[in-house]
C-alpha cells in the first residue's frame, strides 16, 4: 500500500513500524497466524485512519474466512436436462465475475464442487467455481481406479491450470502474471500481493524453487485430485491442496525491507480432504456395484434360460410333428386297406 506513496510518507510509515516494534517478519503461533492476533499497529491505524485497512479486527491470514460461508450458489436441478444437474447458474446473484481482464476468465463455469453430472466418460472434465480462488477451474482425467471395489476416475489439475499467459494464452486474462504455476489473486484480495499455487510449487516454473530452501514437490504429497464415480458423478475421495504465497521485495523508504530480495515466499499450504466411508460407502457399494453386477449376470442367465427354452420347444415341436407324421402315415395305410376290403 505504501509503495506508490510519496517518499516522506514512506519514511513516516517506517518510523511507525519501529514505534510499534513491527519488523518484516513476526513469530506467531499457528492459530494466531491463521485466525488472527492483536496488533497495536492495526488498532492504531483503524483508530486514526479508519477505512485504510480492509480489516477492523484481528489480523490473520484466514481471519475473514472464520465462521464464514462461500456465498450463495444457485444451481440447476437437472429436471429438464440431466447434463446441467448441479451446474452453477449464479453465485451471490452474479452470473460472471469482475476480477479479471477477459470475459472468458470472468466466467462462472461448472458446479459448486460437491457433485457433477452423471454418466461421465474419460473425455469428460470437472469444471467448478472456487470462491477461494476467485475463479473457475477445471480438472482433467488421469486414470481409472478403484476404492474398496467401487470403480472411479481420477481427475487432477492440468499443468496449464496456473500457467501464465505466455505459456498458456487463455490465462492472459489472469495477469499481471509472474512465473507459471502462480495465480495472481491480488484483484480479489484487497490488492495485496498474494499468489496461489500448488504446495511446494508443484507443476510450477523450477526457478521458483531456487529462491526458497526446503522445497521438494511431488505429485503424491502436493498434487490435488478428485476421485469420481463416473456413473453418478459423486466424489468418492477428494484432496484439494493449495499454497498461499506472498510476493516480497525491497520498498524504498521502508527500511524494514532494505535487505529483502525479490521473491515469491510461501507462507502456508493447506489440504482439504474427504472421502466416503461407513454405512454410506456400504450402501453405495451395494446399490451401485453389487446390484448392477447381479443384474448383469441375471440378464445373461435369463438369456441362457430363454435359449434353453427355445431349444426345448423346438425339440418338442419336432417330436410332436414327427408323431403326427407317423400317425398320418399309419392312418393312410389303414384307409387304403379299408378301401381294398370294401372292394
Amino acid at each position: 500500500m505504501m509503495e506508490n506513496m510519496p517518499f516522506p510518507v514512506r519514511l513516516m510509515m517506517s518510523a511507525t513500524f519501529k514505534t510499534f516494534k513491527e519488523g518484516p517478519f513476526l513469530t506467531k503461533p499457528v492459530g494466531e497466524l491463521m485466525w488472527g492476533y492483536d496488533s497495536g499497529l492495526v488498532d492504531f491505524l483503524n483508530k486514526y485512519l479508519p477505512g485504510m485497512l480492509p480489516t477492523s479486527g484481528k489480523f490473520g491470514l484466514f481471519a475473514d474466512f472464520n465462521s464464514s460461508n462461500t456465498g450463495l450458489f444457485t444451481i440447476h436441478t437437472g429436471k429438464d436436462d440431466i447434463r446441467k444437474v448441479h451446474k452453477v447458474d449464479s453465485w451471490n446473484g452474479l452470473t460472471e465475475l469482475n476480477y479479471w481482464r477477459t470475459p472468458q476468465c470472468n466466467m462462472i463455469n461448472g458446479t459448486a464442487g460437491q457433485m457433477w453430472p452423471p454418466f461421465m466418460t474419460r473425455e469428460s472434465t470437472l469444471p467448478f467455481y472456487s470462491p477461494d480462488a476467485c475463479r473457475s477451474m477445471e480438472l482433467v482425467y488421469q486414470r481409472d481406479g478403484q476404492m474398496k471395489g467401487i470403480p472411479l476416475y481420477r481427475y487432477v489439475a492440468p499443468k496449464t491450470l496456473f500457467a501464465n499467459g505466455t505459456d498458456y494464452a487463455p490465462n492472459e486474462g489472469f495477469c499481471p502474471c509472474r512465473q507459471s504455476g502462480l495465480l495472481n489473486v491480488s484483484s480479489c484480495r484487497h490488492n495485496s500481493p498474494v499468489f496461489i499455487s500448488h504446495p511446494h510449487f508443484f507443476n510450477a516454473d523450477p526457478v521458483l524453487l531456487d529462491y526458497v530452501l526446503g522445497l521438494n514437490p511431488t505429485e503424491e504429497e502436493h498434487g490435488l485430485f478428485i476421485d469420481i464415480h463416473p456413473l453418478t458423478g459423486v466424489p468418492l475421495n477428494v484432496s484439494i491442496r493449495l499454497q498461499l504465497n506472498l510476493y516480497m521485495k525491497r520498498v524504498s523508504g521502508i527500511t524494514e525491507t532494505g535487505k529483502i530480495s525479490e521473491v515469491v515466499m510461501p507462507m502456508i499450504w493447506f489440504e482439504e480432504r474427504g472421502y466416503i466411508d461407513g454405512p454410506i460407502l456400504t450402501n453405495f457399494h451395494t446399490n451401485l456395484v453389487v446390484l448392477p453386477t447381479v443384474m448383469e449376470y441375471m440378464q445373461y442367465g435369463f438369456i441362457a434360460l430363454g435359449l434353453v427354452t427355445i431349444v426345448i420347444a423346438a425339440l418338442v415341436h419336432h417330436k410332436v410333428k414327427a408323431s403326427f407324421k407317423d400317425y398320418g402315415a399309419h392312418y393312410q395305410e389303414r384307409k387304403e386297406k379299408c378301401t381294398v376290403n370294401n372292394s
